[in-house]
């Protein structure tokens, strides 16, 4: 099962953040197996950072749960609140697959909160912008809850473009980069 979970950081957490850094890569790398995607959101400097994605695959909602709360961040207060869902990997790999590479160009996180019919379940047809992209779903993948991408994109507006607009609650979209421990 794939889960989408975001950690938002606690205004003025960055000096606690910097502290665990070390930390969190550590207890990142026992879910190397298990990630899809991962990376930090960015404040709009491009460089302070707002949350934390990581998108894996684990066996049921109570490790999600797991991973989620007992990252070293969340114990320490890092986080202001964390968004755990069921994902669907609709492109069907990881963000080491994406042909754009780690790097070049505008990355982004598009969150679109919604309820009811689903919307956006397919693919869009411009693809190869794609680095991540799927439906938010309940615990048990029965109810659709919204849309989650990772992508390439020259502005935000582009990028919040990938999803119906009208069809949701609201859309977030967050400066994102490639994640994981520097080479």
């Amino acid at each position: 099962m794939d889960f989408l979970c975001y950690h938002r950081d606690r205004p003025d957490s960055l000096a606690l953040r910097d502290e665990l850094l070390e930390e969190h890569w550590s207890y990142m790398d026992q879910y190397a197996k298990e990630m899809i995607a991962r990376g930090p959101t960015l404040a709009d400097d491009g460089g302070t950072p707002t949350g934390s994605v990581h998108i894996l695959d684990l066996p049921d909602p109570a490790a999600a749960r797991a991973f989620a709360f007992d990252e070293p961040g969340y114990q320490a207060g890092v986080y202001r609140d964390v968004l755990l869902r069921r994902w669907s990997n609709t492109l069907g790999r990881t963000m080491w697959d994406f042909v754009g590479g780690r790097t070049g160009g505008n990355r982004y996180l598009v969150l679109g909160l919604g309820t009811g019919e689903p919307v956006d379940l397919a693919v869009p047809t411009d693809r190869d912008e794609l680095i991540a992209y799927g439906p938010l779903l309940s615990d048990d993948g029965t109810t659709w809850l919204g849309t989650a991408a990772l992508l390439r994109a020259p502005d935000p507006d582009t990028a919040a473009a990938v999803l119906t607009r009208e069809r949701y609650a609201g859309i977030e979209v967050h400066n994102w980069q490639f994640g994981g421990r520097p080479s």
